[in-house]
């Protein structure tokens, strides 16, 4: 965010990527607006999105205390902790100060790993936060149903090769018009890894795949249309 956002981390294991940014950027949030992130690790989803919409109300719900402690010094140390509030919990037992249908837009960026898959990392933190434990992706696109208002928006951030399985759980009880948004690594239309999938709660329409976001250019810069939303603070348009 050009330094726009002081992000705490621990010096080992767990670290924000770029896909929080990302996510924020694509929230449809305005100012007064209360927004909710799931599993919001040391707050860069939050923050971000703070910065980006002056007035914008974020509660970060995070199960790991140590995280949730980073995130709240981050808040203070970026004078957004009046507006910006971390609580520990997760997403089978929410706290009670949670409720249901409060929440003008939802984001998640959930563990990408479904238990048992893939090659899981040996610090405890990243692992947590990168491959499904007790929740799984069906309990986590649940629970963000439920906390959103009708009308209000559900933003998930999750693999490409996943995005069947959140289209499906994100239809299977509830009607909205959904639009996935690939991340395109160099070519457009070619290998993504990643995809935002958001939902507009109650609204009807069918599910649409949009052109997407080019990250990188041959050489592995940034492309102009990136460093806009990751430096600039420009969100994007889904």
């Amino acid at each position: 965010m050009g330094g726009r956002v002081i992000l705490l981390q621990p010096e080992n294991g767990f670290r924000a990527a770029i896909d929080a940014v990302l996510l924020a950027a694509a929230i449809p949030a305005t100012s007064g607006d209360r927004v909710l992130d799931a599993g919001s690790g040391t707050g860069a989803a939050s923050l971000t999105l703070s910065v980006r919409v002056p007035g914008v109300r974020v509660t970060g719900l995070e199960c790991q205390a140590d995280l949730a402690a980073l995130a709240r010094q981050s808040a203070l140390e970026n004078e957004l902790d009046t507006r910006v509030s971390f609580i520990e919990g997760d997403v089978l037992t929410p706290p009670p100060s949670l409720a249901p249908g409060s929440f003008d837009h939802v984001m998640a960026n959930p563990p990408y790993l479904a238990e048992g898959t893939g090659h899981p990392p040996p610090d405890s933190a990243k692992r947590a936060a990168t491959v499904e434990g007790e929740a799984k992706l069906g309990d986590w696109l649940r629970f963000l149903m439920s906390m959103v208002r009708d009308g209000g928006s559900v933003s998930v951030v999750h693999r490409y090769d996943r995005i069947d399985e959140v289209v499906q759980g994100l239809e299977e009880k509830w009607a909205g018009k959904i639009t996935i948004f690939p991340f395109w690594p160099k070519t457009p239309g070619k290998d993504a890894k990643r995809a935002i999938i958001q939902l507009i709660k109650g609204k009807n329409g069918k599910t649409r795949i949009s052109d997407g976001l080019v990250l990188h250019q041959k050489d592995g810069a940034y492309t102009p249309e990136a460093e806009a939303v990751l430096r600039d603070a420009q969100p994007l348009t889904l």
